[in-house]
């Protein structure tokens, strides 16, 4: 049901980019729109309350040792929704902006929205654990993301076809 939005919000957004003499504006559009959409379900879920008190956890690693020792379900389901997370912005920042062609700045992006989420997690008292684990896995998941992608937006930024 999602989908039909989606694509009528893309094309509109194109639309109006076009208008304003925007270089690629379906691109960057379809973009924008699949950053947004791609990422909002798994932030819905994370900042979702649960029944319990809210903790912290800033030992890296510590957290990961400990869904070792675990199930492999558990441990499936926890590492796996983390690195897709901010999979969808990892893909596609670089393909929107030129700026942010490059795994370092991808990075620094999830880290910062990462951040930003287990800040909110504890802040607003979930009832989450707000892990510096969890800002390292959905920072890979980023980057490998964006690695995924990397022949798209590496030849694009070559081409100079990219809006900065």
């Amino acid at each position: 049901m999602a989908i039909p939005l989606a694509v009528l919000t893309a094309w509109l957004l194109a639309r109006r980019r076009a208008r304003n003499g925007h270089p690629l504006p379906l691109r960057t559009a379809a973009a924008d729109v699949a950053m947004a959409v791609g990422t909002a379900p798994w932030i819905w879920m994370i900042l979702t309350p649960a029944p319990v008190p809210s903790t912290v956890s800033l030992i890296p690693f510590r957290d990961l040792l400990l869904l070792l020792r675990g199930s492999a379900d558990t441990l499936f389901v926890q590492v796996g929704g983390n690195l897709l997370v901010f999979a969808a912005l990892g893909a596609l920042l670089p393909v929107r902006s030129a700026r942010f062609a490059s795994f370092t700045r991808v990075a620094g992006v999830a880290a910062a929205a990462s951040c930003t989420v287990e800040l909110l997690q504890y802040g607003l008292r979930l009832g989450r654990v707000s892990s510096v684990d969890d800002v390292l896995i959905n920072t890979a998941g980023a980057v490998l993301a964006a690695a995924v992608t990397r022949r798209w937006w590496a030849r694009t930024i070559a081409a100079g076809t990219v809006p900065r």
